[in-house]
Order: C-alpha cells, then sequence, then structure tokens
C-alpha cells in the first residue's frame, strides 16, 4: 500500500481567508501554515483550536499574517506546542511583521489577543531550514523528510516537499515563476510527477501583462503625480512586497535623479532593512553576484528614508513626496491616518499593490467604480488627565494595597503553618513563655519577627540552649523538585517588553531606539475615537505587484508537474471551479476541492512494498557508487518470512538475460567540461555538443512526456569511425552506470 495522505483545511477554501491546512501523513499530523487576518477575527481560529494539541509538527511558507499571523495566539492559547519550521527569512521577517501588527493594534485599541512575550515565545523555538536541505523528522515521524524549495513571492518564501517512503507531496501556494528585482523565480516546475500537489487557485482567474510594462506603467504613474505636485502613498504591508517595491523605486530614483523624497513608514521599517541588508543569499542571482563582484548592497538605500511614527512624517516641508506606509488593508497603522489626510486633495494619489483583504477599507476603495465618500473612525491613544487620571491612580493604588495585604496574610499563615510543626522536646528551642524576664533582654514591639538579644549567658529554667528564632521555608515538592508560585516570577508587562527591546535595529528582529520610547510609553492613556466621512477626492489606482505566477502561467506549470493527485485551496469559489476543470482535463484525473474542515483522502494508489533483502541474496550483490547512492542490478525470488514480511532470495537457477541500462543522468554542460579536462576541443553548435573535428553528441526526448508518463531521454553520438570516436564514446560511457 502506498503512503497514507489525508488532507484537511481549517481555513482558506472556496474564498481568500487566511491560509492553513492540517495534513496527516500515516498519522503524524503537520500543520501547513497558520494564518490570520489583519482585523485578528477568532471566528476563523474555531477549526484550528479543535485540532491545535494534535498537530506534531508546524511549516511556514511565508512571512505575511495570511500563512503564520495565528501562530503566537495558537501556541499560548490553542494548546499549539509542535516543532515549527521555516526558512531563515521568513522567521525574522515574520517576527517584526507580527511586532508591526501588535504595536499598531495597540496604538488605537486595548488589543489582548497577544502580547509581545506571545510573539517572542512563538518565534523563538522555530527551527530554520536552507533551500533544499533535507530535514529528518524522529519520533513518530520518522521516515518522513521535509524540505524548503524557492517559492518566489516574498523573501524566504517557500515551496515544501514532503517525502515519505519515495512520495512526494508538495505544498506550493503563492509562488511566483517570474525573477524579480530581489527574487529569483520558483522551481516548482522541477518537481515531476508527485503523489500530491497542494496548490492555490487565488490568480487562476487573472492574466498579467508583461512585467516591463507593468514597471513602467507604476514608475510613470509615480512621476507625474509628483510632477503635478501631488503625494503619493502606498499601503505595503511590513516586510514582504514592499522589499520589491523599494528597489525598484531606488533604482529609478538614482537613473533619473528625481528630487522627491520617498519614506519607509512602519515602527519596525530600520530592522526591515537591516536584515534586508543581511538575507542577499536568499535574494536573485543578480543580487549576490553584484554583491560578490563589488560588494555593493542593493539595501543600501541612498533615496530612502525611514520613518517609525507618523509624527515625524508630520515634520517634514511641505511639497510633493512618496510614502510607502503599513498596513496594506488600511484598517490599521499609519496608512490609515494618512489615507484620511491625504485623500481629499485632488492632486493626491493612493497606489494600490495588492489586492486588499475581504472586508477591509483597501478592498473597498479598489472596487470599480470607487466609493466617493466612505466612513473612517479615527483612534488615537492620549495621556490621562485631570479627574481621570485622579481616578486612575487611586484605582491603581487600591490594588496595590489589596496585593500587600493578600501578600501579608500568605505570610502569616506560612509562619503559622511552620510553627505548628515544632516539636517542643526539640533542645535548639526555647519556650519563649518559659524564658526569665531580664532587662538585658530587649524585644520590639510591632515586628513580624522577635529578635532575642542577650549580653552574657541567662540560664533558663529549662536545659534548652538560647538561639534566635528560626522559621524554616518549608517548600512543597513533587517528583520533578520543588513546587514553584508563578505569580512570584512574573514581571510587569511593561518592564519585560523594555528588557526585551534591543534598540538602533539591531539583527535581533527588535525595534529602533526612538520607537521604543513611543511604544513603551508607560503613562496612564485611553483611547479617543471620532469618525469621519472622508471625501475621496484623490486617484485610486491598483497595479499588480503581488509577485504571483498568473492564471496562464499556473496553468502551463501544473500541465509540467502533472501531479498524480492534486488539491486546490485558497481563491474565491468562482477561480476554484474555473481551475478544476480546467485540471481535470488538461493536469490529471483526480482534483480535489475540499470545504473547511472536510477530511480528504489523497492515499497514492500506487503498490509500494516494503521488503528485505536476504544475507544470501546480498552476498552475491555487487554494488557501484553512483553519486551519493549505491546502485546494483538483481535477479531474486520473493517469499514471505516467518514474520509475513517480504523478503527477496536468489532464484536457483541461472538468471535470464536483460538490456544494458544506463544508468545516470547527463548533462552536456557537465560533459563539456569534462571533455576539455581530457584535451578534447569542444564546444555547442545548435544545441549540439561538437568533439573534436567530426563527432557530433546532442539528447533527444523529454524528461517526461503528455499525461505523465516517464519518457525517455536518448544521447546520440554521431560521426566517423575512428580514433577520436571510440575515445569520446569512452568518455561517454565513463559517466554512467552499465548494469
Amino acid at each position: 500500500m502506498g503512503t497514507s495522505v489525508q488532507v484537511t483545511p481549517l481555513s482558506g477554501v472556496y474564498n481568500e481567508n487566511p491560509l492553513s491546512y492540517l495534513v496527516s501523513i500515516d498519522g503524524f499530523n503537520i500543520l501547513i501554515d497558520c494564518g490570520w487576518n489583519d482585523a485578528f477575527d477568532t471566528s476563523l481560529l474555531k477549526p484550528l483550536s479543535s485540532v491545535a494539541s494534535t498537530v506534531d509538527a508546524v511549516l511556514l511558507s511565508h512571512s505575511d499574517t495570511l500563512h503564520l499571523g495565528a501562530l503566537p495566539y495558537a501556541k499560548q492559547h490553542l494548546g499549539l506546542t509542535a516543532q515549527v519550521y521555516s526558512t531563515d527569512p521568513v522567521h525574522r521577517l515574520g517576527l517584526l511583521t507580527m511586532y508591526d501588527h501588535y504595536y499598531s493594534q495597540k496604538q488605537v485599541s486595548d488589543f489582548d489577543l497577544f502580547s509581545l512575550d506571545d510573539i517572542d515565545f512563538a518565534f523563538q523555538s522555530i527551527e530554520t531550514l536552507k533551500y533544499s536541505q533535507n530535514h529528518h523528522l524522529t519520533g513518530k515521524g520518522e521516515g518522513i523528510v521535509i524540505a524548503p524549495h524557492v517559492a518566489g513571492h516574498l523573501l524566504g518564501g517557500t515551496v515544501w516537499k514532503i517525502t515519505k517512503d519515495g512520495e512526494d507531496i508538495i505544498y506550493a501556494v503563492d509562488f511566483n515563476h517570474r525573477k524579480e528585482s530581489h527574487l529569483n523565480g520558483t522551481v516548482l516546475e522541477t518537481f515531476v510527477r508527485p503523489a500530491v500537489l497542494i496548490t492555490d487557485a487565488y490568480n487562476a482567474l487573472n492574466n498579467q501583462i508583461a512585467r516591463t510594462k507593468i514597471e513602467q506603467g507604476f514608475l510613470g504613474k509615480i512621476k507625474n503625480t509628483l510632477e503635478g505636485g501631488g503625494n503619493i502613498l502606498l499601503p505595503v504591508d511590513t516586510a514582504g512586497r514592499v522589499l520589491e517595491l523599494l528597489l525598484v523605486m531606488e533604482q529609478y530614483w538614482a537613473q533619473n535623479h528625481l528630487p522627491y523624497p520617498i519614506y519607509f513608514l512602519t515602527y519596525v521599517s530600520s530592522s526591515t532593512i537591516e536584515y534586508a541588508k543581511s538575507f542577499l543569499e536568499w535574494m536573485s542571482d543578480t543580487i549576490a553576484k553584484s554583491f560578490e563582484d563589488t560588494r555593493d548592497n542593493a539595501f543600501l538605500l541612498k533615496h530612502v528614508t525611514l520613518m517609525i511614527n507618523k509624527s515625524e512624517l508630520d515634520k517634514v516641508p511641505e511639497g510633493p513626496k512618496i510614502v510607502l506606509a503599513s498596513m496594506a488593508s488600511l484598517e490599521v497603522g499609519s496608512s490609515h491616518d494618512i489615507f484620511a489626510e491625504w485623500a481629499t486633495d485632488v492632486k493626491n494619489l493612493v497606489l494600490f499593490t495588492e489586492r486588499g483583504q475581504f472586508g477591509t477599507l483597501a478592498r473597498m476603495l479598489q472596487a470599480d467604480p470607487p466609493p466617493r465618500a466612505v466612513k473612517v473612525t479615527m483612534r488615537n491613544r492620549v495621556p490621562l488627565v485631570g479627574e481621570e487620571l485622579v481616578a486612575f491612580e487611586e484605582e491603581q493604588n487600591r490594588i496595590k494595597e489589596e496585593a500587600l495585604k493578600a501578600c501579608a496574610i500568605k505570610e502569616e499563615d506560612i509562619k503559622a503553618s511552620n510553627g505548628s510543626d515544632v516539636k517542643e522536646d526539640d533542645p535548639m528551642v526555647i519556650d519563649a513563655s518559659n524564658a526569665p524576664a531580664s532587662s538585658e533582654v530587649t524585644v520590639p514591639h510591632g515586628g513580624a519577627h522577635r529578635d532575642i538579644f542577650i549580653d552574657g549567658f541567662v540560664p533558663s529554667s529549662t536545659s534548652v540552649a538560647p538561639m534566635f528564632p528560626f522559621y524554616e521555608n518549608s517548600s512543597e515538592w513533587d517528583d520533578f523538585g520543588e513546587i514553584i508560585n508563578p505569580d512570584d516570577y512574573v514581571i510587569k508587562e511593561e518592564d519585560m517588553d523594555l528588557m526585551s527591546m534591543h534598540v538602533g535595529g539591531d539583527l535581533d528582529g527588535k525595534l529602533d531606539e526612538v520607537a521604543a520610547n513611543l511604544i513603551l510609553d508607560s503613562r496612564p492613556s485611553k483611547i479617543v475615537s471620532n469618525e469621519l466621512t472622508v471625501q475621496v477626492k484623490c486617484s485610486l489606482v491598483y497595479m499588480d505587484f503581488e509577485g504571483r505566477s498568473d492564471g496562464r502561467s499556473i496553468k502551463s506549470i501544473l500541465s509540467h508537474v502533472a501531479p498524480l493527485k492534486l488539491v486546490l485551496v485558497h481563491g474565491s469559489a468562482e477561480a476554484t471551479e474555473h481551475l478544476k476543470q480546467h485540471c481535470l482535463k488538461n493536469v490529471c484525473p483526480h482534483v480535489y476541492t475540499p470545504q473547511v474542515g472536510e477530511t480528504i483522502d489523497v492515499t497514492s494508489d500506487l503498490c509500494a512494498y516494503k521488503v528485505q533483502l536476504s544475507e544470501k541474496l546480498m552476498s552475491k550483490v555487487l554494488f557501484k557508487k553512483l553519486g551519493d547512492h549505491e546502485v546494483a542490478w538483481i535477479d531474486s525470488g520473493v517469499e514471505k518470512t516467518e514474520t509475513e514480511m517480504l523478503s527477496l532470495r536468489p532464484i536457483s537457477t541461472a538468471p535470464p538475460p536483460h538490456k544494458s541500462v544506463f544508468v545516470g543522468d547527463l548533462k552536456l554542460a557537465d560533459f563539456k567540461q569534462f571533455l576539455s579536462s581530457k584535451g578534447v576541443q569542444v564546444e555547442f553548435s545548435g544545441g549540439a555538443l561538437r568533439c573534436g573535428e567530426y563527432v557530433t553528441l546532442r539528447k533527444v526526448g523529454d524528461a517526461t512526456q503528455k499525461g505523465g508518463t516517464g519518457g525517455t531521454q536518448q544521447v546520440i553520438i554521431e560521426g566517423p569511425l575512428t580514433e577520436e570516436y571510440y575515445q569520446i564514446r569512452d568518455y561517454l560511457y565513463s559517466q554512467f552506470y552499465l548494469l
């Protein structure tokens, strides 16, 4: 039987809700992505809450909230304890994303779904992997291998490959085949005939124009608005697609020497750019090669000013400017306030580069035609003053007094319990009630303890020796040691936050010093809100900079990958059904579109069996090293052992002859270098390899054929039968193992 595989969507099917899917492989539960929306709607997490405690491992694919936003909440409140895996950029940039969302929410509400401690706790235990690194799970997951591969879309974005018993399960959502300024395209096309492919239909109905035309239109619109005296707002994410936008504008500003300022405004803007500088090896080949050749870091931004507070923006001189501010949804963050201020000016432009989440202000403004007026709730956190401040301080004092009283009562109870344990016949204890009075004895009044000071020796009426009172700290113990009271180790949240901050935008992913001072203001405050009706007179433009493959490309890639079974998730109902019908006709006959909470069985139909190689057979087999593997040809029979295990045994008769088999994968480029090292003149010509004067090598056939059946690639050697021909043929044979 094949490996047992079940898929259960927890969120993000037949709609554009956050992504979260449970994949069970032979009983080992893997949660792939743990997303939440920008509104942090807890109702979306009900399916996750019912299975969180059963999850054995978590895989994160991208660093935005749609893919990892619920991780801190799930770790703290839903019982999620499994080990989490991601690439380093997803880990670090995801941490910054959650910081930015927390502070944006905290500035306009009494947000308490998760805290900074919850974020740190969730991310500190993530195990990071490099691209193409095979990680072998242990324990219950023995035999399962996970490996991240390039997805495009976001820095560190991952296509997950999960392998067990030779069968591959590929999870590929939000991938991009196009090479961009700072990212390479996905490697999804390199996977052929996986047992299961889980992918999304988000862009199935969208077809994009050429990348160069998109950039020209984008930069042209920006330049025209600035030259017309207008301001431009780009609502962006914290540390994802904004990196591509910054790089595109930085290069354009440098080439055209534009005088207009660019501002990048988030609570973690400095840390985001510092991380980008340190993640060059995760970026495009162009950026990596440029750094190797010239030591020029693409993210040493000379035309972009970093800001962490809107008050800094308010202080800049009047004039045309462009601001990239979080959040992309326009629900909270600096982008929300800037929109309310700039929307009433016809010269200004709000430029959307990604589709807003459903139900957000951004999505509403992207409607066709856009609304002429919108209601916006302006919220602000202001310090308490006057009677409100006095009332707050009185309440805090009352709480402190109650806490002190409770602590005093607790101490008295401890003393009482200690006193009851004293034995009367203990020779080291003095009965204070029977001790003679003495003017030399001073007993202070009002203290919690009575200390006895004796000048010299005063004999007592009993035989006990005088000593200072001793109160033993009686602690409770269990099998694991002393039982502690967690309340004794609790530190105030603001103190903990301050301790955890690393200033200066360092690589620990913490806030800048100014941001820390801004947010960690411990003065009593309250939220003040008022609702405004904003007349939308500015220009509203949407240009696709999402960095996702379009519908045409998705269909082409799926046809090339040709999975045995296909699971479609995350996309509107219309897009999901459209892609499903296409795939049923052109990709594979097994296409699944499950609902939230519906478990589908995608176990492979292939019959795979585990067999033992008997010692007799092994003693007669000759293995040959081939790369990281050893291969051999065997002729054997099959029998069952006493434990019902299948075993291969030698056959008693002479094995039948078989055709010679060449094992290996010849790459003409590598073979060219090999021949050059042997002194053979070699060059590529018309897709073939010209060797010497008369010999030609070419590969014909496809690695895969239509319908997904395995194809055969042939290497053809042509030329007159000369000494040179036979020598090159011998070199060619040496690249294979002949069975």
